[in-house]
């Protein structure tokens, strides 16, 4: 048998690195302790003095800033002075997690939750006020709803700035470009049901260090002789993947990943009417900017939000990682992600919301209160997909009949 033709030299431009004489990449530094974990929270102790979440070195409080800055790198970490104590106090995630005080609770003003017992969702509405029917589902299964501890006050939320008639307007062209909706529908659009909503959102901020290992893989040729279908010799270039072994680092600051908190609207439609300005278009809690809005109590609690902002911060990572290997492809990509600095806000977002049954059946449209991005479900015609399954089989016979006649 004979042996394999050796490899030959790379085809200019396309060079790989030679093969490593090393052994396998570094092993990664081991993740930190879970939240909450008492072996791992060393950073709850230590007040006086903070750590740079890039370098690790000293960063001291920048009035200008209004933020800690580290004074190697100048790496800034948010941070706030609390003005009776002129102390230096971080909304630090780990610590609002095991406990929120109670001056940092409750809504500012006397309200009362209600929950509905078909979708769950709990809606705060002011003293005094009752409601006949949930505004999320419309249905008029409604209990008080008690805490034993008020929830999380909200630090701050964005005001509406889409009005009602903007937004019926908008519901009405946004219906028309449905092609499969019911021409009924259409014309109605509902929008006599559409409702103002101040949203539970988390938002979270943290600083990544993220290691990774990965085989990157570089592209070389050879040519082959094969007989083609009427016996003659051809030659054809073959490629193959030359596997080196690849790491590196990804350093990362993620500035307010937002998590719905909301169990009144479906996750997948708030994905859709975002993103919310939140950088910059944020005003501070004040209980007269609910007044007139119905406000949406989170459900999604701290810890959980926590959770899924983090796998989002993975997912990010992953790519940033992915971005980062050298070659023409890659395998094997594993992340060994770290988060320090890591803080929060509880805000609350305006969305309006049309819900309603058609045929019996719920459904949601939501409109993003700021931007006006508009996603949501509809009914279907049937009688409109039978016309377009029926005018695609009368399309296809029509070319198999043109096909046939060419052939003949």
């Amino acid at each position: 048998m004979a042996e394999p033709p050796p490899i030959p030299p790379p085809i200019p431009g396309n060079t790989p690195p030679p093969i490593p004489d090393a052994g396998p990449p570094p092993i990664p530094p081991a993740a930190p302790s879970p939240v909450g974990d008492p072996h791992g929270s060393s950073e709850l102790t230590a007040q006086k003095k903070f750590s740079c979440p890039f370098c690790g070195g000293e960063a001291r409080w920048n009035p200008a800033k209004q933020a800690l800055v580290c004074i190697y790198c100048g790496t800034a970490s948010p941070a706030q002075i609390d003005t009776s104590t002129g102390v230096i106090e971080e909304h630090d995630l780990v610590a609002a997690l095991r406990d929120v005080p109670d001056e940092q609770r409750g809504w500012m003003t006397e309200t009362h939750s209600i929950k509905c017992q078909s979708c769950q969702a709990i809606t705060v509405f002011p003293a005094g006020v009752a409601a006949q029917k949930c505004a999320f589902c419309g249905s008029a299964a409604l209990a008080n709803y008690d805490e034993l501890r008020a929830p999380i006050r909200p630090e701050s939320l964005m005001p509406f700035r889409y009005a009602e008639a903007q937004v019926r307007d908008a519901v009405h062209n946004w219906y028309k470009t449905r092609w499969f909706a019911p021409n009924l529908l259409k014309k109605a659009a509902l929008t006599d049901k559409v409702n103002g909503f101040y949203l539970p959102f988390w938002t979270f901020d943290a600083q990544a260090n993220c290691p990774w290992t990965a085989e990157a893989g570089y592209y070389y040729y050879t040519t082959e002789s094969y007989r083609d279908s009427n016996g003659r010799t051809q030659t054809r270039q073959v490629r193959h993947t030359r596997w080196v072994p690849a790491s590196g680092t990804v350093q990362h600051f993620f500035n307010d990943e937002l998590v719905a908190a909301s169990r009144g609207v479906p996750g997948d439609l708030i994905k859709k009417i975002e993103p919310f300005p939140t950088l910059d278009q944020l005003k501070p809690y004040d209980a007269s900017f609910l007044s007139g809005w119905v406000v949406e109590q989170y459900q999604i609690d701290l810890k959980e939000g926590s959770d899924r902002a983090e796998q989002a911060m993975n997912d990010g990572l992953r790519t940033l990682c992915s971005k980062q290997v050298p070659g023409d492809t890659q395998r094997s990509l594993a992340i060994y992600p770290t988060y320090s600095e890591r803080t929060f806000k509880h805000i609350l977002l305006p969305v309006w919301v049309l819900s309603y049954n058609y045929v019996g059946k719920p459904f949601q449209v939501l409109i993003n209160g700021y931007t006006g991005t508009i996603a949501g479900r509809y009914p279907k015609s049937w009688v409109k997909i039978t016309l377009l399954v029926v005018a695609i089989l009368i399309g296809l016979v029509i070319v198999l009949v043109i096909a046939s006649h060419n052939h003949h």
